[in-house]
């Protein structure tokens, strides 16, 4: 079977199953993605308003965000291969994402004591630690407990849900901070509220989903080996390789404040505006993924994402000018963060699901923490909209350059894809 931009998973060139009903989602998809939507409402009320604590309330620099903005894209890159790994290994990724869960809960907490630049990067670096030690375990479960032909929708729907907590957080945070204004305190403790009642009901409710095939005991070498192998290899670059031109949100979000000069206090409805167009689109791009390639969404994300640099950075301002951002901004996350694991799954053995999708997570916050750190710089060099003209045409030549890599990889067919 070969990856392209026509690939349709689970059948031949568009053909379809007659009079047969979409696959039902299962119900272990929907409660990962309750506690992905508490979560979200937990972390979003941190992050949408970090970027100002940072730079108005603590007076540091563009840089210093973009250090901040790093270990946030990044820092979970240390954990997302171990956990995959472990979960594989030990074919308990509830509870491997349970540990995820637990800690970014705990690293609400610190915030109520971080007030400087460095024990602000140790509390992010807890939480994002959190987050990779989770992702790839609870996406394992989801890919294991969905019909293979439906992993778009699948992903689409935990998206969904995740995406609602990812709108209401930064709304909590805007109302609280309106009610009372440079509260942050109150912010961080009802963020680690949300996220405790997140880890709650995964241990109560979601079940210890394993793969449907036996998994053989793994070893380092032999999951080395699945996640470097050619299946895998040209779609991880591809991907690495876009990520190093996706400037965070917060930037994209400060050069609207910089350009439009609108009030601070409602910093936090910029993600709200993401967030509400990720909500609406996750599911339809889930499906559309499925019926005519999950690579050719993938890429069409990216185009988005360069849409979003061009009316940024463009002489084009005011309201209707910053929700045309927004809006794409949340076309480029329902085109790709679903996207990327339903696309990386079919091309690795059950087995090693987890490490896989670990594998492709880690090409990805790797190469999103360098983009941080090189785009703060950018930032402070050429002013905003001069360093979003330049990675925009960087990422033009990447776009080409991924069309290749995708229509040449390959992959044979997978256990399941078999039976």
């Amino acid at each position: 079977m070969y990856l392209t931009l026509r690939d349709r998973p689970g059948g031949k060139s568009g053909s379809k199953s007659p009079s047969r009903a979409a696959p039902r989602i299962a119900t272990t998809v929907v409660l990962l993605g309750i506690v992905s939507l508490l979560t979200d409402v937990s972390s979003e009320m941190v992050s949408a308003v970090l970027p100002l604590y940072l730079t108005a309330e603590l007076g540091l620099g563009v840089l210093a965000y973009g250090f901040v903005d790093g270990l946030y894209q990044g820092v979970s890159a240390l954990l997302r291969i171990g956990g995959g790994y472990v979960s594989d290994r030990s074919n308990r990724p509830k509870w491997v994402a349970t540990a995820g869960y637990a800690l970014s809960a705990l690293s609400r907490v610190g915030m109520l004591v971080a007030h400087s630049l460095g024990p602000i990067s140790a509390v992010v670096t807890a939480d994002r630690l959190g987050k990779g030690l989770r992702t790839a375990p609870r996406d394992a479960i989801i890919a294991d407990s969905s019909d293979p032909k439906a992993l778009g929708r699948a992903f689409g729907v935990h998206r969904t849900l995740d995406t609602i907590g990812a709108a209401i957080g930064p709304l909590v945070a805007f109302s609280m901070l309106l009610l009372v204004p440079g509260d942050y305190n109150s912010v961080w403790i009802v963020s680690a509220g949300f996220a405790a009642v997140g880890v709650a009901v995964i241990v109560l409710f979601v079940p210890n989903h394993r793969a449907k095939t036996a998994r053989a005991a793994q070893n380092v070498r032999h999951l080395v080996r699945e996640v470097t192998g050619p299946r895998l290899r040209r779609p991880l670059v591809a991907a690495g390789l876009l990520a190093l031109f996706t400037v965070g949100d917060g930037f994209l979000y400060l050069s609207l404040q910089e350009r439009d000069h609108f009030a601070a206090k409602y910093f936090p409805l910029l993600y709200v505006g993401t967030n509400i167009a990720y909500l609406l689109l996750a599911i339809p791009f889930g499906r559309l993924a499925d019926r005519i390639g999950r690579t050719r969404v993938f890429l069409g994300g990216h185009v988005a994402l360069l849409l979003v640099y061009l009316f940024a950075a463009g002489p084009f301002t005011g309201l209707p000018a910053t929700i045309v951002v927004l809006a794409l901004i949340g076309t480029y996350y329902a085109a790709t963060d679903g996207v990327l694991p339903a696309l990386v799954t079919p091309l690795v053995d059950p087995q090693a699901r987890g490490s896989g999708i670990a594998a492709a997570q880690t090409v990805v916050v790797l190469a999103r923490f360098a983009s941080s750190l090189a785009f703060g710089s950018l930032w402070l060099l050429l002013g905003s909209s001069h360093a979003l003209y330049l990675v925009a045409g960087l990422l033009t030549v990447t776009l080409a350059v991924a069309v290749w890599l995708l229509r040449g990889a390959a992959a044979a067919p997978t256990t399941e894809a078999a039976a």
